[in-house]
């Protein structure tokens, strides 16, 4: 009975710990991304269209990666 509320306690706490993790991967892969997007767009002003609509679509594809590992997150807090 005992082991079972731990291990139950313990799933919670992993599924909170791995929920906070992806957010804080996910603004750093974005914070890294506008970082240089902008150093990019500084030094090829010509090129800033293109390295924004690319910049765009990497930081769409990162949010979509951290929202998965978040529902993966609740699932295992539900289950």
């Amino acid at each position: 009975m005992l082991l079972q509320i731990l291990a139950e306690n313990l799933g919670l706490l992993g599924a909170a710990l791995g929920a906070g993790l992806v957010a804080v991967g996910a603004g750093v892969g974005i914070g890294k991304i506008g970082s240089s997007a902008m150093e990019a767009m500084a030094r090829q002003p010509e090129a800033a269209g293109r390295v924004q609509t690319a910049m765009l679509i990497i930081a769409a594809l990162i949010e979509v990666v951290s929202l998965f590992g978040v529902v993966v997150c609740f699932i295992i807090a539900t289950a």
